[in-house]
């Protein structure tokens, strides 16, 4: 009787060698960033304010859950004043759920309730922009696809359903 291991239930050599390759570039790219001194790229918002970029539409929402699951989105401190849209639960906009569950979780990490609004911004370069008033988190809806962006383009006064891209 033979005590040594069979071939096959080992990694073949060529396997564990690209493994190796690809640790080794990870570190040798992330190096080499770091000693060139590589900036980081932009953010969008940054880019938008050293360019100028003027806001075509703007406004101020705050996203209040209900006991029956729906979620309720005011317009605080705008001209309409008042509710702005309620999701009922089991309507087709997981993507503003899932977008606000997130930012309530942030919230929550830092203490910061449900009051302060969110501003919703579309841009003249096309791009559509939610930032939390708050933690000072801003994300780019136009990333997550038109479907995705025109949800909450949806929630902005003048715009139909986002076409202004």
């Amino acid at each position: 009787m033979s005590t040594t291991r069979s071939r096959p239930d080992m990694l073949p050599r060529g396997t564990l060698i690209l493994a190796a390759g690809l640790v080794f570039f990870a570190f040798a790219a992330t190096a080499i960033v770091r000693v060139a001194g590589i900036p980081p790229a932009a953010s969008p918002a940054a880019l938008r304010a050293e360019a100028g970029t003027p806001v075509i539409a703007s406004r101020s929402l705050r996203f209040v859950d209900r006991a029956d699951g729906a979620v309720v989105i005011q317009d605080v401190g705008g001209k309409t004043g008042g509710v702005v849209s309620v999701i009922a639960p089991g309507e087709q906009t997981g993507f503003i759920r899932g977008v606000m569950r997130g930012l309530a979780r942030e919230r929550r990490m830092h203490g910061i309730g449900d009051r302060p609004p969110f501003t919703l911004t579309l841009w003249r370069d096309g791009q559509l922009s939610l930032t939390d008033s708050a933690t000072g988190r801003s994300i780019e809806m136009t990333a997550f696809g038109s479907s995705n962006r025109a949800a909450f383009a949806a929630l902005l006064p003048g715009t139909s359903r986002g076409s202004t891209s």
